[in-house]
């Protein structure tokens, strides 16, 4: 029967002697000599290079014990309202939420927790934002996840703070932190920049019954963000609808002429009616625009046929004014020559000219008289050939 049991502990290493499942002690580096005649003992090791010290019934142990145990173990504890910071050697670590209950060996490293009291106030202090906010050891732990809201309000936006519902604070531009242990937390931005959106894509029946196919664009711009936001929630959303329904029934009251005639009076009527319905809640709309409308094949076969049709007869007209403008010119030549001799000569003389032109060689007969006389010669009207 073995009587004594033999125990070595380790420089980075204390153990807790347990006999009959009751604590007796703990055990220090060294050499240690175990009697086991006072009935079953085992022994728990731990290594205090982890600093924290991890057992199920910590807390049981450590109050029942607490002179047995007050030389080795320093303890923290938060209540329901409190958040710890913990510090090890100067440096942030990790984050306590509320109630947490911390046992930590002593003489290892020099651990440290500040405890904020969030009872009122729920705002990050800011220099604690830089830290916990951005890729730190502290900021990766799950409790600093769970317990800080982080959000980073960019240039040209707007961040609305709601606090279990209600609105608190408006955020400029820059990095914020909150507890969101004990209360809900939620940030909404809203973009103050020129937007653009975009309606495609509508199916719409003209008033005479065409189907079309029309692309809106509009541009607006955010003017009172908490009246947007808390009014509408999905703004945008509720935009689109607007443009959408106001399309539709700016088309359906028109003709498919009078709307290809005229697309700038429906903007006009689009942008008029959209502009005085989101004023009530700080849009403002800057410009409304019919992109496309795209007819049906057949109609648009029909249309090309009519536009067709109207180019020829368009075109006739034109000949025709131009053949009667002629027709009037010689007229009026005419009659100029009629009562003008040297006139007259002058045109045989041009008509001269115009034939010799085409004539690459010239017999003359009677000599040069002949030609200027007899070859071209303009009889006036009613004399005799």
């Amino acid at each position: 029967m073995i009587i004594w049991k033999c125990v070595d502990i380790a420089d980075n290493e204390r153990a807790f002697l347990f006999r009959r499942n009751r604590f007796i002690r703990v055990l220090e580096p060294g050499h240690h000599r175990i009697m086991q005649l006072g009935g079953k003992t085992h022994i728990e090791t731990y290594d205090i290079s982890n600093v924290l010290f991890e057992r199920t019934n910590a807390k049981f142990l450590l109050n029942t014990h607490a002179e047995k145990l007050a030389p080795y173990l320093e303890t923290h504890e938060l209540n329901d309202t409190q958040i710890g910071l913990l510090y090890r050697d100067g440096h942030l670590v990790d984050v306590l939420s509320p109630g947490t209950f911390l046992p930590v060996w002593k003489g290892v490293e020099r651990v440290h927790v500040d405890i904020i009291d969030i009872s009122e106030g729920y705002t990050v202090d800011e220099k604690l934002v830089s830290l916990l906010g951005r890729g730190t050891k502290a900021s990766n732990s799950a409790a600093a996840k769970s317990a800080i809201h982080y959000v980073e309000v960019p240039d040209e936006h707007l961040g609305l703070l709601t606090v279990n519902g209600k609105l608190e604070q408006k955020l400029r531009p820059g990095s914020y932190g909150f507890w969101k242990c004990n209360r809900s937390i939620a940030v909404q931005l809203v973009d103050l920049r020129l937007q653009t959106l975009e309606v495609s894509g509508q199916e719409i029946l003209t008033k005479d019954r065409v189907s079309l196919r029309i692309n809106l664009s509009a541009s607006y711009k955010v003017q009172d963000p908490e009246k947007a936001a808390m009014q509408l929630g999905n703004y945008a959303a509720f935009i689109y609808r607007e443009l959408q329904l106001r399309l539709r029934e700016a088309v359906g009251t028109q003709s498919l002429d009078a709307l290809l005639e005229d697309k700038d009076s429906l903007n006009l009527g689009i942008a008029r009616d959209v502009r005085a319905k989101l004023e009530q809640y700080g849009i403002e709309i800057a410009t409304v625009g019919v992109k496309d409308i795209i007819l049906p094949g057949d109609m648009k076969q029909i249309l090309n046929q009519v536009v067709e049709a109207q180019k020829e007869s368009e075109a006739n007209l034109i000949k025709r004014r131009e053949e009667t403008q002629a027709m009037r010119s010689l007229h009026n030549t005419a009659k100029m020559m009629e009562n003008n001799l040297v006139l007259m000569r002058l045109k045989e003389l041009e008509a001269l000219e115009r034939v010799t032109a085409r004539i690459d060689k010239i017999s003359v007969y009677g000599g040069l008289e002949g030609v200027l006389n007899n070859l071209v010669k303009l009889q006036p009207s009613g004399s005799s050939q």
